[in-house]
């Protein structure tokens, strides 16, 4: 098995950058999910409820971060003593936030109020202990550090969905950092731990999809093939502590460095058996 794919995601819910090369550290890929969108009171706002963040593209400069958005574009630079309290999930973050000037902005571009707050040196972030052991640090992503997923699973699911009278979808659809090539269906549901490129990474958690997989990756538009439907043919979990379609492990690096698109990726532990699927029509 080996690398095929390596993406970072800047701005939460914004467009994928593609990589060649990543630098892995403890709390994640460098870059990736650092920089994010609230409310005015600071709750983390994501393509869920407001599609148009797909149309973003974000690119990291001194300081901060530049965006662009339908022929709009603004950089913004971000003053470590103006902070503010956000919340991911059930996370409570003292995060820089962007000016005044740049908050009008951007509610201007969304139609709604709206800041931006960067996950910069001194926030911080930790969560997953009761999955990974200890908790782990973390940017502005949903759950975990890392987010895996394979081909295979990928051809597999878009063989139901044709079979459903759907459109095959893209990988882009699950937001992942790290794509493995292998031929195995679902093989990852058994895979304990992976090392590439010396680093080993702890598959601690599947990861429950939502609507934003439904959503084009560059215009946020709910077209083209529905992967919750394909998923739900035979990967709705049958685990009440991680309910819904499943694709895709959330994993947690045990050390850093660099990996490269080609890297091998080999299993170093196995779980005896795999998570627990329900059956279509089975209770």
């Amino acid at each position: 098995m080996k690398v095929t794919g390596l993406n970072i995601h800047p701005l939460k819910s914004g467009r994928a950058v593609p990589q060649t090369a990543v630098t892995v550290n403890l709390d994640g890929l460098a870059g990736d999910r650092r920089f994010m969108v609230v409310e005015p009171d600071g709750k983390f706002v994501t393509q869920r409820e407001l599609q148009a963040l797909a149309q973003v593209e974000a690119t990291h400069i001194d300081g901060g971060v530049q965006l662009k958005m339908n022929g709009n574009e603004i950089a913004v630079r971000f003053d470590p003593d103006r902070r503010l309290s956000v919340r991911v999930w059930s996370s409570d973050v003292n995060a820089a936030v962007a000016d005044d000037a740049a908050n009008e902005t951007l509610s201007g571009w969304f139609g709604r109020p709206v800041r931006l707050v960067h996950m910069d040196e001194e926030a911080e972030r930790f969560v997953g202990a009761e999955w990974a052991g200890t908790a782990a640090p973390i940017g502005f992503a949903d759950g975990f550090p890392v987010l895996m997923t394979t081909t295979a699973s990928l051809a597999d699911l878009n063989r139901t969905l044709v079979e459903k009278g759907q459109e095959p979808v893209g990988m882009e659809r699950f937001r992942t950092n790290i794509l493995i090539d292998c031929d195995e269906p679902w093989a990852e549901d058994l895979w304990e731990s992976l090392e590439i490129a010396g680093i080993v990474f702890d598959l601690v958690k599947p990861c429950a999809r939502c609507i934003m997989t439904a959503q084009d990756q560059t215009t946020g538009e709910r077209i083209g093939g529905n992967p919750i439907q394909g998923l739900a043919e035979k990967r709705m979990s049958a685990d009440r502590r991680v309910p819904g379609v499943l694709f895709g492990w959330n994993a947690v690096p045990r050390g850093e460095g660099i990996v490269r698109i080609g890297d091998e990726a080999r299993v170093v532990r196995r779980r005896s058996e795999g998570w627990p699927m329900k059956r279509r029509g089975v209770e």
